[in-house]
């Protein structure tokens, strides 16, 4: 589109004012425009392919680092993981070792306690042996009718030998 200068300059006389002159052809002011701006703009255009070069090697960077990164992320995540599975094994095998000990403990006091109630077994049979064949004895003898014979002193239930006795 024509600017208003150009617009006025088709008034504009093709000549002095006199004797007429052949006529003129007004100047082609957007021609000359063209030639003017023609460098300024070629100039602008290899700034902008410029341009365009340096945001797609930018770009370009930008992708690589950011495929880096994510690589790098990875290993960090997977190293992570690895650490996380050997921290998860030493507590395993921690609370593996004090259960065990625990248990080994329990076992200890579960043996003594057993070897106890077996003392007290063999010490409380004897006597619970002897009272037991005096009151058969003493059964029987009813039965028979004759008096019942007096168990031995130190004799434990009559030679049997019984569980548990040493």
């Amino acid at each position: 589109m024509a600017g208003f200068r150009d617009f006025l300059t088709r008034f504009r006389p093709a000549a002095s004012p006199g004797r007429a002159a052949p006529g003129g052809v007004p100047g082609d002011r957007s021609a000359e425009l063209r030639a003017e701006l023609a460098p300024p703009l070629a100039l602008l255009e290899q700034a902008e392919a410029e341009a365009r070069t340096v945001r797609e090697r930018a770009a370009d960077t930008a992708a690589s680092r950011r495929q880096e990164a994510e690589r790098q992320a990875e290993a960090i995540v997977a190293e992570a993981h690895e650490e996380a599975r050997r921290i998860r094994a030493g507590a395993a095998e921690q609370v593996l070792r004090a259960t065990e000990g625990e248990a080994a403990a329990l076992h200890a006091a579960a043996e003594r306690e057993a070897a106890a109630v077996r003392d007290r077994a063999r010490s409380r049979t004897s006597p619970l042996a002897d009272r037991v064949l005096a009151l058969v004895l003493e059964d029987l003898a009813a039965e028979e009718g004759s008096p019942p014979e007096p168990a031995p002193q130190g004799a434990r239930g009559s030679g049997r030998c019984w569980e548990g006795d040493p």
